[in-house]
């Protein structure tokens, strides 16, 4: 045995054990799940400053980073518990679809999208704990709305003229819309409703103090009114709503708990049937009367070529492009440049079919429920951010198709992943093998690390 191997028993190099140490680190866990965040939510910006090319090599270098992450991690990783089979399901349907796809290529290169962003949320799954994880997405959240005030203000107070390469109007002096670093109004108003669940977790786990947590409220919910979105209070009368609920069984005795819960879904059940037969009053309420007709009108529309393929639908392409069939078809019928469905119930139809879209109804009907179940039961109000999350994207789900790419996707796809960490059959596979790494349950907070 030479001196190095001796001094070196794994046999690597010195300079590939320092990269695996540091890949393992918490310090790089935390740099690495920023940065995904930061890419992730501010993708639109990027492609507009740096352009499509450099923010698909952003995706790709954070993918590859991950690999390396998950490689020199993978004694802390139990394989059952890696990847919820409902995801796995979807997304393999998702690549299915490139046999009939009207252009594979494309389909291909959506399907890929897909993949990159949930592969980033997998990752910081499996690094990051539930309060890491909320930590994370608080300071980004707070980096990127502070910008997009900052913006807004600069366009519309002190140069009052539109920032036009990142789509903002410079309308915050007469009280909105703005759109900030996001593109759109709604998607600043989805966001901003993500930030405050994130922001009042933060201040209810103490993770920061409480000046910069009513800051950070303040800023969220200023964003929100500004954006004038009609989304917003939908969302917002959602979240309370689900909050309110999830306090009430947590402070119900545990006898009484499935009661309690039964009772919540007969009321939900009913509050979509009345919302769904007194629509159009509160439609014209909203003040959202003309923007209904337009996504009536496309969503009549769209039935009319899923009707055509309804089960397998017409391949995955995600955000519609100019140049595929059935999109430009639509838009050429309806006079318009739609670069989505407008729900994503309608966009799953159209690109997966009725197959897809149970798929896709499983897969987050499944993490809803187990993540509800879990915040109903532990002590810490931290369990709460992922059903809260999940429900602020399925409620956006009915007005946009926000959920089925970039920031959205990749909120999902983590929400998903972390509910299957929990509640699940693979704690029963794991408890029974004492060779994987356990499952954490504990009603305490993990320790932190980074």
């Amino acid at each position: 045995m030479t001196g190095d191997a001796y001094r070196n028993p794994s046999g690597r190099h010195p300079a590939v054990r320092r990269i695996m140490d540091l890949l393992r680190s918490p310090q790089f866990a935390r740099a690495f799940t920023l940065t995904a965040f930061g890419a992730a939510f501010s993708a639109f910006a990027l492609m507009r400053t740096a352009g499509r090319v450099a923010t698909i090599t952003i995706v790709v270098g954070l993918c590859i980073l991950a690999a390396a992450t998950l490689v020199a991690r993978r004694r802390e990783l139990s394989a059952l518990r890696f990847l919820p089979t409902s995801l796995a399901a979807f997304v393999l349907w998702a690549l299915a679809s490139t046999i009939w796809s009207t252009d594979a290529v494309r389909t291909l290169g959506g399907w890929v999208a897909l993949v990159g962003f949930g592969f980033l949320a997998v990752t910081i799954a499996h690094v990051r704990d539930t309060l890491q994880t909320v930590r994370a997405l608080g300071d980004v959240l707070r980096a990127l709305l502070g910008a997009s005030l900052a913006l807004e203000i600069l366009s519309g107070l002190l140069l009052d003229m539109p920032i036009t390469f990142l789509g903002i109007q410079g309308n915050i002096a007469l009280g909105g819309p703005v759109q900030g670093i996001f593109g759109t109004r709604n998607l600043l108003g989805l966001v901003t409703v993500l930030a405050l669940i994130t922001f009042v977790i933060e201040w209810r786990t103490q993770s920061v103090g409480p000046g910069l947590a009513f800051f950070s409220v303040i800023l969220a919910g200023t964003l929100a009114i500004l954006s004038s979105s009609p989304t917003v209070l939908v969302l917002a009368v959602a979240v309370a709503a689900a909050s309110g609920a999830l306090m009430l069984v947590r402070h119900t005795a545990p006898e009484g708990r499935s009661f309690v819960q039964w009772a919540l879904g007969a009321v939900v059940v009913t509050g979509l049937a009345i919302g769904y037969v007194a629509r159009h009053p509160i439609i014209a309420w909203l003040g959202a009367g003309s923007d209904f007709s337009t996504r009536a009108t496309l969503w009549n529309r769209i039935l009319d070529y899923v009707a055509s393929q309804p089960m397998q639908g017409w391949g995955w392409f995600g955000p519609w492009t100019s140049m595929d069939y059935p999109f430009f078809a639509i838009n050429y019928d309806l006079r318009d440049t739609h670069q989505s469905a407008l729900n994503a119930l309608f966009d799953l139809i159209l690109q997966v079919g009725w197959v897809g879209l149970l798929l896709f109804a499983a897969m987050a009907g499944i993490a809803l429920v187990r993540s509800w179940l879990v915040a109903s039961e532990r002590r810490s109000v931290l369990y709460a951010w992922t059903p809260l999350i999940l429900i602020a994207l399925l409620v956006d789900s009915m007005f946009e198709s926000f959920t089925l790419s970039g920031f959205g996707w990749m909120m999902l796809a983590l929400c998903v992943v972390m509910a299957g960490q929990s509640r699940s059959w693979r704690e029963t596979m794991d408890a029974a093998d004492d060779t994987l790494p356990p499952a954490w349950s504990g009603e305490a907070l993990p320790p932190l690390q980074g």
